[in-house]
């Protein structure tokens, strides 16, 4: 199944309570589970006013899907074609 890369503009992302990221993580879980497709959220990253999501899924309307049943914004979808680090620098 593809892995995606989903931007969030969320002002003030980086200072989201422990509180607040108890609640949207809830939300998510619970429109993964309502979804009915294949689905996976993988993690999220906080950076400034924006959050990186890492999800799986069959297609980016999938992620659109979740968004909007959601009600988070999802203002890039791309889907992952690579990674790498340092570590492939030696094989």
């Amino acid at each position: 199944m593809p892995k995606f890369i989903v931007e969030r503009n969320i002002p003030g992302a980086d200072k989201l309570t422990r509180e607040e990221l108890r609640d949207i993580s809830g939300k998510s879980n619970a429109v993964v589970d309502g979804l009915g497709v294949p689905y996976t959220w993988h993690h999220t990253y906080a950076a400034g006013d924006k959050l990186y999501c890492v999800h799986e899924a069959d297609s980016a309307e999938a992620i659109y899907r979740h968004a909007k049943e959601g009600g988070f914004p999802a203002d890039l979808v791309a889907e992952i074609k690579n990674t790498f680090g340092p570590e492939t620098a030696s094989s």
